[in-house]
Parts: C-alpha cells; sequence; structure tokens
C-alpha cells in the first residue's frame, strides 16, 4: 500500500488544518529490524517463502475495517511531521483462495475521495506472495511488493524508483493480533543498510 501523500515533499512542516487531520511531532511510527538484504549477481533482490507460507495467510483481511493511519509528510526528507487520519477498507477473497483484493477510500480535504486497490495474489510454486497497488491518481501499478509470513509477521519487498531516486520498499504486516492487525512501510535508498519508517496504519473490523 504506496499510500498518497497529501502534502509534498517541500512543505513538510506545514500543517493540515482540517479536523479530520492531526498533525504533529514525528513519533516512532515503527522499530521493527530488518534482516539482511540478499541480491542476485543482477542486482535484483533474492526473496525466499519462509517454510510455512501459505495462501491462507491473508484470510485474516477478509470483511470490513476502519483504519488509523500515520504517515510522515516527506519521505527520506530528515522530515519531523507527520500527518494521522482515517480510512476504510473492503476486503474480499478470490481467485478461488490464491489471491485476495481490497478497497480503500479515504475523504480528502477538499471534499474529494481517493481510492485505491490492493490485489494480492499467491504462488504456489514459490509459496510467495506479491501485493500491487494502483490509485485513483492514475498511472501504472507499483511494482508487487514480494515476501510472505512467518511467526505472524509478514515481509514483503520491492525495489522502486520514488522521491526522485532509487529504493527498496518493505511492507511489514503484523497479525499476531487478527482483530486488530498493523501494516507499516519502510524506504532504504542504501540497499538495506539503514531504513526509514514512513506510514503505518491499525485496522479495526467493522461488524
Amino acid at each position: 500500500m504506496k499510500y498518497l501523500l497529501i502534502l509534498s515533499h517541500r512543505v513538510c512542516g506545514i500543517l493540515l488544518l482540517l479536523t479530520v487531520f492531526h498533525s504533529g511531532k514525528a513519533q516512532v511510527i515503527d522499530s521493527f529490524p530488518l534482516p539482511p538484504l540478499k541480491f542476485d549477481p543482477r542486482g535484483d533482490l533474492i526473496i525466499t517463502a519462509s517454510p510455512t507460507s501459505s495462501n491462507k495467510d491473508f484470510d485474516f483481511l477478509i470483511g470490513k475495517w476502519k483504519m488509523k493511519n500515520k504517515h510522515l509528510n516527506a519521505r527520506l526528507a530528515n522530515c519531523k511531521e507527520f500527518t494521522e487520519f482515517e480510512s476504510t477498507v473492503e476486503n474480499n477473497a478470490g481467485l478461488e483462495g490464491m489471491g485476495n483484493f481490497d478497497v480503500v477510500r479515504r475523504q480528502l480535504p477538499d471534499g474529494t475521495v481517493y481510492e485505491g486497490r490492493t490485489i494480492r495474489t499467491f504462488d504456489p510454486r514459490t509459496r510467495l506472495w506479491r501485493l500491487y497497488w494502483l490509485d485513483s491518481k492514475g498511472g501504472p501499478i507499483d511494482p508487487p511488493q514480494v515476501g510472505s509470513f512467518e511467526n505472524g509477521i509478514g515481509l514483503f519487498f520491492a525495489k522502486d524508483y520514488q522521491v526522485g531516486r532509487p529504493v527498496i520498499i518493505v511492507f511489514r504486516w503484523d497479525k499476531t493480533n487478527p482483530d486488530q492487525p498493523v501494516w507499516g512501510q519502510a524506504f532504504s535508498d542504501d540497499n538495506g543498510k539503514t531504513w526509514e519508517w514512513n506510514y503505518s496504519n491499525t485496522s479495526y473490523k467493522v461488524k
């Protein structure tokens, strides 16, 4: 989920004045330690599924949710401001058990609705998940985040081009509490030596 940033990178310190948002000094969005990355001779990421990886690993997300989100207002810019907001998500199973799809919606300050969609597919040969994100801004689908779950934690990696430079992006899903799963996103522009956690959300099931 490479979600929409409402503020540009050059106006990191500006606070949003609408009540649906809250801005403040940066807090630790996430501090989860990440494993060292492996690369093949061409520089592509080497990603291997965990022994327990399964096409059932995202079943916990099926249903309707409210999400509380927090993101830094600029990425890889030593930004010290963040924004919080709420969104809604509906997730559905599909592909005969080999995938699922969600729709994320968020009210924007100008009254319009931002919509994003995640397509998740499971490869039974490699036992790896691929997570694709697209949104109402248009443009190409983001490169898939690839990975698997182990002990309730899912790590999914991709190489991409963001904030004017090549980066590696990781998504982390924590389903150790499946009633309140937590998602986080981090960027690295030094091949995984250091990471900046720039986005997180917690989902709450709608009964």
